[in-house]
């Protein structure tokens, strides 16, 4: 089954960079998950609000630039409702890797910050495997270093310079 954006997705790419909303509307189309667009482009208070709830860690998000995205899986199967398992989001990242490197477009994926061969930000576009891979890899390296793994499954940023 092909998958399309809907209006609202659309509307949320609005502000985002260029490169990047290419990737997310060539992915839709070869993911084997369905996905929306939740969140683009922030405001200041945005952010804030997310930090203060805990939703996110930082000020310095790369969504008040315009240069990242959340995206959500969705269950089409019974009545359509956002799923947060992260299996699904493994999903989405593989289309999100493949589009990058068709569109030649460095991304970076939330539950792959960095692995011990390819250092923070990891580049999804030249990840040769499975993002699940990729994510393990990650748990890895934040195990072996003793540290939590922060897992963002939702969110792909571009990669910049």
């Amino acid at each position: 089954m092909t998958y399309k954006l809907g209006k609202r997705s659309i509307e949320r790419l609005e502000g985002v960079d260029p490169r990047l909303v290419a990737v997310v509307k060539s992915a839709v189309g070869r993911s084997k998950q369905d996905f929306s667009v939740i969140c683009g482009l922030r405001t200041r208070q945005q952010q804030e609000k997310l930090v203060k709830s805990g939703a996110s860690q930082t000020m310095a998000s790369k969504h008040l630039d315009g240069l990242a995205v959340d995206l959500m899986a969705w269950d089409s199967n019974a009545e359509p409702q956002g799923r947060w398992e992260l299996n699904l989001y493994d999903e989405i990242a593989d289309a999100m890797s493949s589009a990058a490197r068709d569109c030649g477009v460095d991304i970076c994926w939330g539950a792959a910050w960095a692995t011990e061969s390819m250092p923070l930000p990891m580049n999804i576009r030249h990840w040769n495997g499975s993002m699940e891979d990729a994510m393990n890899a990650y748990v890895d390296l934040r195990r072996s270093q003793n540290r939590r793994p922060f897992l963002d499954g939702p969110h792909f940023e571009l990669i910049e310079g």
